[in-house]
């Protein structure tokens, strides 16, 4: 019986621990690893013009150890030039946001086994950006 095809029996436990990556091979993971959104608002990242190019280096070496970990779902900066939209059940669209709405600044989402590993990475992105980082843990969904 071939390594995967004994995971998938259940070898050991191990099963629990492995799955497909998205990118290729495999990876050890948890059965039902929870998904973590560590954001900052944009006024918090104040950074000196001559610092801006060391902190975009840093904060992309930590999305790529991330990556390479294998817990990076998505990350980015919202786009402040673009005005946001509301879009109804109907489909109307709509300028007109929930009220005290505001969604602005960077975010990363990341999957992880425990909330300590969380509050790590969260910790790394803080230090990379130089500004304190928000986490918050999302719900689970078996379908997601």
């Amino acid at each position: 019986m071939s390594f995967p095809s004994r995971i998938q029996a259940g070898a050991g436990g191990a099963a629990r621990r492995f799955r497909q990556s998205r990118s290729a091979g495999w990876r050890l993971r948890r059965q039902h690893m929870t998904k973590y959104l560590i954001s900052f608002p944009s006024e918090a990242m104040v950074v000196a013009e001559d610092d801006f190019p060391a902190v975009v280096a840093d904060s992309h070496a930590v999305i790529e150890e991330a990556k390479a970990a294998g817990v990076y779902v998505f990350g980015g900066g919202i786009n402040e030039q673009v005005e946001p939209v509301q879009v109804s059940s109907d489909g109307a669209v709509s300028p007109e946001l929930y009220p005290g709405s505001q969604l602005k600044g960077g975010f990363t989402v990341l999957e992880v086994p425990t909330r300590e590993q969380a509050v790590e990475w969260a910790r790394k992105i803080a230090v990379a950006c130089r500004c304190a980082q928000e986490l918050r843990e999302f719900q689970y969904d078996p379908a997601s």
